[in-house]
């Protein structure tokens, strides 16, 4: 009956125990009332953001996708990141251990026998004992579970790191694979540009020959045809290369990438909402996660300051022993103690002190890191969204620069053969139709990869 009292009075000690140390707030953030940048109204109104979209909506190419799915699955990134939160579980475990008792088992047996010496008699004794410790820290002061809380919070900030790792995976596979049939719409305009001028130059070698046009034009059309010849072999090693990096994320040896359908045909959002600013905290895995470590700076600070403190410590012992087996177990033989300890620091020459200065001065490092990660994650968004509009713009006129430059060409050529223009006005043409096709495709690319950008600074891409 008085152990039972003894347990009850000792858990009512520790209820009515104190936590040490600031209880975590959120810290004061300034947050926009809009993102800076061309926005849809619609979308400012009700909160829906493009980053609430799932990744398969938001890239519609099933060959995009299935290359996705296979480096969520297999990129080392991923995986690294999956062994830090088991990691932090585990940590989790041991530091929660310590608020609680520490029981243990034993069993021991001894025979010995001590001679006769010098008229003695001989001595010969036999002992078994089993017995049961416990061991426990009493956390009166709430060291153990502010210790908990940090723990607690760095589980989650890993957590929270991993759906960031997966965000950055995908954003790479999507970049990867639209910068990939980007260089294969380069390959089929210089492909193309080289059959042309290969026609060409047979048509001046024909003209030529009979005399109703000179050798320079001849030499000019050759430079068009080696001009479109030389981009070949390059763009064929930043096809490799492109393929190589993209296996990598896929977490697979270097090898060929499988297409889908082209560039051109990837279907852009008409448009593209970034929700309420406010939400941008609560949906951006690195901001969680920077929080998370902010939570787990403020509890350490009650960790530090609880060594200010008292530390309690029970200790128990209850078992059987006896020198004969067969009375092991009866009553006489029955042991127990019971005992506590206090010990309270007195001089430490100050390190108890500055380790809670340190950790107060880790907690403001947290606050401030913090609020950094959020206005640069308010500058990405409204970077990302003004670098969409305007590549939506710059595309739309390489588009006309691109259609003009193309007939420019056709009409030079038509001159050219009525004899009313020279060669150079051709090759002048000709050199501007290439480079504008050129400089099309990497406007579409370009608009492709500020989308991923925004769905990327939206904090799209991990919810599954």
């Amino acid at each position: 009956m008085n152990c039972k009292r003894i347990l009850l009075a000792l858990l009512l000690l520790l209820m009515a125990g104190c936590k040490v140390g600031p209880n975590y707030k959120r810290p004061a953030v300034t947050v926009p009332d809009a993102y800076r940048g061309p926005t849809l109204d619609g979308g400012q109104a009700n909160g829906i953001s493009l980053g609430e979209q799932k990744w398969w909506d938001v890239f519609n190419d099933e060959q995009l996708q299935k290359l996705i799915r296979q480096a969520l699955d297999a990129n080392y990134d991923v995986k690294i990141a999956a062994t830090r939160v088991l990691q932090a579980q585990a940590a989790l475990g041991i530091t929660r251990a310590d608020q609680f008792p520490t029981i243990a088992g034993g069993a021991s047996a001894l025979n010995e026998r001590i001679p006769r010496v010098k008229g003695l008699p001989a001595y010969e004794n036999s002992a078994l004992q089993v017995n049961l410790s416990l061991v426990w820290q009493l956390d009166f002061w709430g060291k153990y579970r502010r210790a908990t809380e940090a723990a607690r919070a760095d589980l989650l900030s890993t957590e929270w790191g991993k759906r960031a790792v997966i965000n950055s995976v995908i954003s790479n596979v999507a970049n990867g694979y639209f910068q990939l049939l980007e260089l294969d719409r380069e390959m089929e305009i210089a492909k193309g540009t080289l059959a042309s001028r290969q026609e060409s130059l047979r048509l001046v070698n024909i003209r030529q020959k009979g005399g109703t046009t000179s050798l320079l034009d001849v030499r000019q059309s050759e430079q068009l045809l080696y001009t479109a010849a030389a981009a070949i072999p390059d763009l064929e090693r930043r096809i490799e290369q492109e393929e190589n990096f993209i296996s990598i994320l896929l977490g697979q040896n270097p090898g060929p990438i499988q297409r889908g359908k082209p560039l051109v045909e990837f279907a852009i959002l008409p448009s593209v909402p970034p929700g309420l600013p406010s939400t941008l905290l609560e949906r951006r895995p690195d901001l969680q996660s920077a929080e998370q470590q902010l939570v787990a700076a403020n509890a350490r600070i009650g960790v530090a300051k609880a060594d200010y403190f008292p530390q309690i410590s029970l200790t128990a012992l209850g078992g059987y022993q006896s020198s004969a087996l067969t009375g092991l177990f009866s009553g006489p033989a029955g042991l127990w103690s019971f005992g506590g300890q206090l010990a309270q620091p007195i001089f430490t020459g100050g390190k108890i002190r500055s380790n809670v200065r340190l950790t107060e001065a880790q907690q403001q490092e947290a606050v401030f890191r913090y609020q950094q990660s959020i206005q640069q994650a308010f500058r990405e968004v409204s970077d990302s969204l003004v670098a969409y509009r305007k590549n939506q713009e710059f595309r739309e006129q390489e588009a006309n620069l691109a259609a003009s430059a193309v007939d420019a060409t056709r009409l030079a050529r038509i001159r050219y053969e009525g004899g009313v223009s020279s060669y150079l006005e051709v090759l002048d043409n000709d050199t501007r139709s290439f480079d504008a096709e050129i400089s099309l495709a990497q406007a579409q690319l370009g608009e492709r990869v500020a989308l991923v950008q925004l769905y990327n600074a939206l904090g799209g891409g991990w919810q599954q």
